[in-house]
This record gives structure tokens, sequence and C-alpha cells, in this order.
């Protein structure tokens, strides 16, 4: 992958080379006498504003991402699983795809509400009426 290219992501849904800006910081982990020399953490930013998405997918984008997202409409991805820059680079666009893919995605059907059946009704105004009677039979016993 390389860093120059657009990623695509569903039918009509590419991100840009251009609206990624990549950086990288020292990462805390897995690295040996590289962690505190060798800047190999990936702070990737996705600049909304400038992104050429529809406007549903970017909505949706802007929800899922949550906290990743800047209220200036930056999606601020940070990736250190790796020891390498180029192998973080590469998982931080993979989560940005990841991310981008799943807001293209239609959204669910909403849910259509249900009526239980008769049958059903009846069968648990029976086992209520069990369950009274049988607490009522707990009480003291009362000679007549």
């Amino acid at each position: 992958m390389n860093p120059d290219d657009d990623i695509p992501v569903a039918e009509g849904v590419i991100i840009r080379a251009a609206d990624l800006d990549e950086s990288f910081v020292r990462a805390s982990g897995p690295g040996g006498q590289n962690v505190n020399k060798v800047a190999t953490a990936v702070h990737l930013r996705y600049d909304t504003t400038r992104a050429e998405l529809p406007e549903r997918v970017l909505v949706r984008l802007l929800a899922i991402a949550g906290s990743r997202a800047t209220k200036d409409g930056v999606i601020i991805i940070e990736a250190s699983k790796f020891r390498t820059q180029e192998r973080n680079r590469v998982d931080a666009r993979e989560r940005l795809a990841a991310l981008v893919a799943k807001a293209a995605e239609p959204p669910p059907p909403p849910r259509r509400k249900t009526r239980p059946t008769k049958g059903s009704v009846e069968r648990r105004l029976k086992s209520k009426a069990g369950r009274s009677t049988v607490k009522k039979m707990r009480g003291r016993v009362q000679d007549d």
C-alpha cells in the first residue's frame, strides 16, 4: 500500500491520499532498544471537511468515529501495534478504510413493532394467576 495512493473503500467512495495527514511519534510498547529512539507510532488524520464523500456517508462516519473525531471534523487514528513505521502506517490506513466502509453501508431498517399472540397473552396471565395463588398459600394457617 503506497502512501501516495488513494484508498478505494466502497462503490463510489474513495479516501483520497491528499486528505490524509500522517505524523510519527514515539510509541510505548514493543521495540526493544529502539523504543526510546525511533518514532514508529502513526497519528493518521483524515480531514472530512475536505473529503469528497457522499453526505449520508459523511454524517454516519462522524457518528461512528465517536471520540476519534474532533469538533473540526478531523478523524484521528493512532496506530502503534507494530514495531515498524511502515506496518503501523498500513494498519492505520486499513482501520480508517474499515471505518469508512462501515459508514458507507446502508443503515439497517427500523425495527417493526410486533404484538404478542392471543395464546401467549393467555398463557402469561394464567401463569401469573398460578404464581399468585402459590404466594397466597404461603400465609399463616387460620383455624375455622
